[in-house]
């Protein structure tokens, strides 16, 4: 069921301990790995990330989305391409980590995007946002860190104006049997040990291939959108399963 999956993926922490919580985990590992995180997405999907993000974009032109929401916007790769492709009158961005953020608040001064791109410091699962403020929300790579699903994709919901478009992209398991094989071995073994030489965290690294085994995938993500009051949820499978792409309405 939809709820065991959540749970499943609510128990995966960064560090392996459940003294703190996971939001706070999940804050001090993107403040550890902050410099190294760019660096590391196109090293581990060999620069496919940035198709992906592409693909997601495309979902929203549809809706032409003049105020768009970035939940946990990273180092604003998602929130500069949506800005390039779509032209929306502004863009918030919002995180957990300082240290993503201030990646992020760097590469849009310099791309002199900081007038319409605008990020800040929050929790996700209390969007400091008043209700049916936004045309679209996003969130790429971010939905299995959220300590509580379900509570993240009401509050994504509440924000988002009637007719509006939430769009997720995450990373997800091959259902391929072969594939999935030679996925574990990559993302279990290769990327732990490459992340800890780049980085310096490798609790960060296998927490990664972990977190994307436990959370919710297909049908039991569109769950979590339908319960949160979202309808006409889709999904679509990328690249071999590697990554999803899901969208729902308000």
């Amino acid at each position: 069921m939809t709820t065991d999956n959540g749970n499943k993926v609510e128990q995966v922490t960064p560090y392996g301990t459940h003294d703190m919580a996971k939001t706070e985990q999940v804050r001090q590992m993107f403040d550890s790995i902050a410099p190294a995180y760019d660096f590391m997405n196109r090293a581990m999907t060999l620069g496919i990330d940035i198709w992906w993000r592409r693909l997601a974009v495309k979902r929203l032109k549809c809706i032409h989305p003049a105020h768009i929401l970035d939940v946990a916007t990273g180092t604003g790769d998602f929130a500069i391409q949506l800005h390039q492709s779509l032209r929306p009158s502004h863009i918030t961005g919002i995180d957990l980590s300082q240290g993503m953020l201030d990646e992020a608040r760097r590469k849009v001064k310099q791309r002199g995007l900081d007038e319409v791109i605008s990020f800040e410091q929050g929790d996700c699962l209390a969007l400091p946002m008043a209700d049916e403020t936004f045309d679209a929300v996003t969130v790429a790579f971010g939905v299995r860190n959220f300590e509580h699903l379900q509570q993240g994709y009401c509050e994504m919901a509440r924000v988002l104006k009637s007719g509006g478009m939430l769009c997720v992209l995450e990373l997800s398991t091959p259902t391929n049997r072969i594939i999935r094989w030679f996925y574990g071995l990559y993302t279990m073994h290769i990327i732990p040990w490459f992340g800890s030489l780049k980085s310096g965290d490798k609790s960060a690294y296998r927490y990664l291939p972990t977190s994307i085994a436990a959370v919710p995938q297909g049908n039991d993500m569109l769950q979590l959108m339908q319960h949160a009051g979202l309808h006409d949820a889709t999904f679509k499978r990328l690249t071999l399963g590697t990554c999803t792409i899901y969208t729902a309405f308000k």
